[in-house]
């Protein structure tokens, strides 16, 4: 059976058609997978899942009369030469009220090192409701040789954790730091105007 001109030329263009959505179909499913971890990060800081603390800039202007349990944990990475603790292993405040605590981190190598703490709290539920004011987590922070600093923690718990069914009954919260090194060098892409024109970052 012969084929026309014709038939060809549209078998043709679908075969180009279905060509192209297979390419934008795979671009897009890369796109995805380099998009899937800051999506699930910015997840976890909104929602809190996962043991994730929350960042405010303002403190809770509800304070309950009744108190909660947190303690403190402190761990570094294999590769990080560092002793880092809790000065403060626990502290019993009023749910609501602001607390500052102090950990402290000292450079055991000869020479500077960078590093940079990843943190969560447990019980993973109680996340949502850890909200941290002031924390070296933020930035990355750098030592030198011997040198030792202390870093504080300003925090509160917020008043809403008594009234969700799954955190009201929660009596101690566990807030867990651990250091990484930190490697300067930075995708272009997560530089900032003052750091990609050679200026310190505030």
């Amino acid at each position: 059976m012969t084929v026309s001109n014709d038939s060809k030329k549209i078998s043709d263009r679908r075969n180009v058609g279905v060509a192209s959505a297979c390419v934008v179909f795979v671009g897009a499913m890369v796109g995805m997978a380099y998009a899937a971890v800051p999506l699930y990060q910015l997840f976890c800081q909104v929602t809190g899942y996962g043991g994730t603390t929350q960042r405010v800039e303002q403190v809770s202007d509800v304070v309950l009369d009744r108190t909660i349990n947190v303690t403190f944990d402190a761990n570094v990475s294999p590769g990080l030469s560092w002793d880092f603790k809790a000065v403060d292993k626990k502290v019993t405040p009023k749910i609501g009220e602001t607390v500052q605590i102090t950990y402290t981190a000292t450079n055991t190598s000869s020479e500077p090192v960078s590093g940079e703490a990843i943190f969560n709290v447990t019980p993973g539920e109680a996340g949502a409701y850890f909200n941290k004011v002031q924390c070296f987590c933020f930035t990355k922070t750098t030592l030198q040789p011997g040198e030792t600093l202390e870093m504080p923690v300003v925090f509160f718990v917020d008043p809403a954790i008594v009234e969700a069914e799954e955190t009201k009954s929660i009596g101690t919260i566990t807030l867990s730091y651990t250091f990484y090194p930190r490697d300067d060098q930075k995708p272009v892409a997560a530089l900032s105007v003052e750091e990609e024109n050679g200026q310190p970052k505030l």
